[in-house]
């Protein structure tokens, strides 16, 4: 038996129940021309707590097949988002 894979990466949707949207970056090099690309990939992953929220660094994990899509779990959240805050003011007429 192998080892689990682990990505880290940030959480771009939290907008479904239970499930949210890790996209991850990862460096390679061009065989051709010698650059270093960026490559994103976008995993949906199994938050069964609702921890993550959006913008948060989370550490996602590979388990079976939860749903047709879903093939990863959240472990753990490594890095809060630091969101603004923002006030709501109400106006009262009269």
């Amino acid at each position: 038996m192998g080892k689990r894979k682990e990505f880290t990466g940030i959480v771009i949707s939290n907008k479904m129940q239970k499930t949210v949207i890790v996209k991850t970056t990862r460096l390679s090099k061009d065989q051709k021309y010698h650059r270093i690309l960026k490559q994103y990939n976008k995993f949906k992953a199994h938050d069964e707590k609702g921890i993550a929220k959006m913008g948060d660094t989370v550490l996602i994990e590979e388990t079976r097949p939860l749903s047709k899509d879903k093939r990863f779990r959240v472990v753990k959240v490594v890095k809060q988002a630091i969101l603004p805050h923002v006030e709501i003011k109400e106006e009262i007429t009269t």
